[in-house]
Protein backbone atom coordinates (compact mmCIF):
# COMPACT_ATOMS: atom_id res chain seq x y z
CA UNK A 1 0.00 0.00 0.00
CA UNK A 2 2.94 2.47 1.21
CA UNK A 3 4.45 1.84 -2.87
CA UNK A 4 0.68 2.78 -4.53
CA UNK A 5 1.05 5.99 -2.05
CA UNK A 6 4.55 7.03 -3.46
CA UNK A 7 3.66 5.80 -6.92
CA UNK A 8 0.14 8.21 -6.86
CA UNK A 9 2.22 11.46 -5.39
CA UNK A 10 5.21 11.39 -8.37
CA UNK A 11 4.80 13.70 -11.54
CA UNK A 12 3.76 12.78 -14.89
CA UNK A 13 6.55 11.81 -17.58
CA UNK A 14 6.81 15.32 -18.37
CA UNK A 15 7.22 16.44 -14.56
CA UNK A 16 3.90 18.30 -13.93
CA UNK A 17 1.46 17.05 -11.52
CA UNK A 18 0.25 13.59 -12.20
CA UNK A 19 -3.28 13.47 -14.25
CA UNK A 20 -5.64 10.36 -12.13
CA UNK A 21 -8.01 8.24 -13.84
CA UNK A 22 -10.36 10.07 -15.61
CA UNK A 23 -8.28 13.43 -15.96
CA UNK A 24 -8.27 15.06 -12.90
CA UNK A 25 -4.70 16.79 -11.34
CA UNK A 26 -3.56 15.45 -8.24
CA UNK A 27 -2.50 18.56 -6.39
CA UNK A 28 -0.98 18.07 -3.01
CA UNK A 29 -3.72 19.46 -0.66
CA UNK A 30 -3.24 23.39 1.03
CA UNK A 31 -5.07 26.24 1.38
CA UNK A 32 -4.83 29.46 -0.46
CA UNK A 33 -4.68 30.67 -4.22
CA UNK A 34 -1.15 29.08 -5.08
CA UNK A 35 -2.18 25.20 -4.82
CA UNK A 36 -5.70 26.53 -6.61
CA UNK A 37 -3.83 28.02 -9.12
CA UNK A 38 -1.66 24.31 -9.64
CA UNK A 39 -4.62 22.82 -10.14
CA UNK A 40 -6.15 24.98 -12.74
CA UNK A 41 -2.62 24.67 -14.38
CA UNK A 42 -2.70 20.96 -14.28
CA UNK A 43 -6.05 20.78 -15.81
CA UNK A 44 -5.69 18.88 -19.15
CA UNK A 45 -6.50 20.91 -22.64
CA UNK A 46 -9.25 23.34 -22.90
CA UNK A 47 -10.46 22.59 -19.01
CA UNK A 48 -7.15 24.72 -17.85
CA UNK A 49 -8.93 27.88 -19.52
CA UNK A 50 -12.75 26.76 -18.36
CA UNK A 51 -10.96 26.41 -14.96
CA UNK A 52 -9.08 29.68 -14.78
CA UNK A 53 -11.97 31.37 -16.45
CA UNK A 54 -14.52 29.77 -13.17
CA UNK A 55 -11.77 30.52 -10.80
CA UNK A 56 -12.08 34.47 -12.15
CA UNK A 57 -15.62 34.54 -12.12
CA UNK A 58 -15.95 33.50 -8.60
CA UNK A 59 -13.22 36.04 -7.34
CA UNK A 60 -14.81 38.71 -9.11
CA UNK A 61 -18.60 37.71 -7.45
CA UNK A 62 -17.18 37.33 -4.08
CA UNK A 63 -14.45 39.45 -3.21
CA UNK A 64 -11.85 37.45 -0.48
CA UNK A 65 -13.46 34.21 -1.23
CA UNK A 66 -11.17 31.44 0.66
CA UNK A 67 -9.79 28.63 -1.58
CA UNK A 68 -8.20 25.12 -1.22
CA UNK A 69 -7.76 21.93 -2.75
CA UNK A 70 -8.68 19.31 -0.64
CA UNK A 71 -9.69 15.73 -2.51
CA UNK A 72 -7.38 16.96 -5.55
CA UNK A 73 -10.27 19.41 -6.17
CA UNK A 74 -10.31 23.11 -5.93
CA UNK A 75 -12.81 24.33 -3.13
CA UNK A 76 -14.17 27.89 -2.72
CA UNK A 77 -15.76 29.20 0.48
CA UNK A 78 -16.30 31.91 3.24
CA UNK A 79 -14.21 32.20 5.90
CA UNK A 80 -15.44 30.28 9.12
CA UNK A 81 -18.89 29.95 7.09
CA UNK A 82 -17.48 26.78 5.41
CA UNK A 83 -17.38 25.75 1.53
CA UNK A 84 -19.86 26.47 -1.17
CA UNK A 85 -18.19 25.03 -4.50
CA UNK A 86 -15.59 22.92 -5.51
CA UNK A 87 -14.40 21.47 -8.98
CA UNK A 88 -13.30 18.42 -10.68
CA UNK A 89 -11.90 17.05 -13.84
CA UNK A 90 -13.57 14.19 -15.16
CA UNK A 91 -12.43 12.79 -19.23
CA UNK A 92 -14.99 14.71 -21.14
CA UNK A 93 -16.31 17.23 -18.80
CA UNK A 94 -15.62 19.35 -15.64
CA UNK A 95 -17.95 18.59 -13.06
CA UNK A 96 -18.92 22.07 -10.81
CA UNK A 97 -20.46 21.06 -7.23
CA UNK A 98 -22.52 23.07 -5.56
CA UNK A 99 -22.51 22.12 -2.12
CA UNK A 100 -25.75 23.98 -0.33
CA UNK A 101 -26.90 23.72 -4.35
CA UNK A 102 -30.62 22.41 -3.68
CA UNK A 103 -31.33 25.96 -2.35
CA UNK A 104 -30.37 28.21 -5.49
CA UNK A 105 -32.96 29.46 -7.45
CA UNK A 106 -32.95 28.51 -10.67
CA UNK A 107 -31.38 24.72 -9.31
CA UNK A 108 -28.26 23.77 -10.75
CA UNK A 109 -29.37 20.96 -13.37
CA UNK A 110 -27.59 18.45 -12.12
CA UNK A 111 -29.16 15.91 -9.01
CA UNK A 112 -26.87 14.47 -6.57
CA UNK A 113 -27.52 11.26 -4.56
CA UNK A 114 -27.09 14.17 -1.53
CA UNK A 115 -30.20 16.39 -1.17
CA UNK A 116 -28.48 19.60 -1.17
CA UNK A 117 -25.27 19.01 -3.86
CA UNK A 118 -26.75 20.01 -7.26
CA UNK A 119 -23.87 19.90 -10.04
CA UNK A 120 -23.40 21.75 -13.57
CA UNK A 121 -21.42 19.46 -15.77
CA UNK A 122 -19.62 21.71 -18.38
CA UNK A 123 -17.89 20.04 -22.11
CA UNK A 124 -16.25 21.47 -24.36
CA UNK A 125 -19.56 22.26 -26.47
CA UNK A 126 -21.55 23.84 -24.04
CA UNK A 127 -20.08 26.72 -23.24
CA UNK A 128 -20.46 28.34 -19.75
CA UNK A 129 -23.75 30.54 -19.22
CA UNK A 130 -21.43 33.19 -17.22
CA UNK A 131 -24.70 35.30 -15.88
CA UNK A 132 -26.23 32.09 -14.53
CA UNK A 133 -22.81 30.70 -12.57
CA UNK A 134 -22.42 34.71 -11.18
CA UNK A 135 -25.59 34.66 -9.78
CA UNK A 136 -25.62 31.29 -8.62
CA UNK A 137 -22.18 31.91 -6.74
CA UNK A 138 -23.63 34.55 -5.15
CA UNK A 139 -26.50 32.79 -3.83
CA UNK A 140 -24.14 29.95 -2.93
CA UNK A 141 -21.71 32.30 -0.97
CA UNK A 142 -24.29 33.66 1.17
CA UNK A 143 -25.87 30.34 2.04
CA UNK A 144 -24.28 28.44 5.22
CA UNK A 145 -20.94 26.67 3.96
CA UNK A 146 -20.10 23.15 4.38
CA UNK A 147 -17.66 22.76 6.96
CA UNK A 148 -14.83 20.15 5.50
Amino acid sequence: MADDKKAAAEPDATGGPRLLSGGNPQIPKGFGDAPVQAYIAAMPGWKSALGARIDALVAEAVPGVSKAVKWNSPFYGVEDDGWFLSLHCFAKYVKVAFLNGGSLDPLPPGASKHAQVRYLDIRETDGLDEAQFVDWVRQASRLPGEKM
